[in-house]
């Protein structure tokens, strides 16, 4: 078992499913699972009422959809910026 639990297990496997069916639908693209996927478990091993997450995670967006919402209304094209990982190699499992 890894650490966290079953939890974390299951959503690995998700994980998993998720980018093959990614990678089937969009080839190429590079798609991964958003990091909402591991958030809930996060926020359930801390203790977080289910009925609290999503306002949880909203909250927590908050400021960066405001800040969109601001540059959007200063100049109204749509910024998709690219983010490219530069840390260290992923380790197999």
């Amino acid at each position: 078992m890894q650490r966290g639990g079953h939890r974390v297990e299951i959503a690995v496997a998700y994980e998993r499913i998720a980018e093959q069916v990614l990678a089937e639908v969009k080839p190429g693209r590079g798609l991964h699972a958003n990091v909402e996927l591991f958030a809930a478990v996060v926020m359930e091993l801390c203790g977080i009422p289910r009925e609290l997450m999503t306002p949880t995670f909203a909250v927590a967006r908050t400021i960066g959809w405001t800040a969109h919402a601001v540059e959007q209304a200063r100049d109204p094209k749509i910024i998709r910026p690219a983010a490219h990982f530069t840390g260290p190699a992923v380790r197999a499992r």
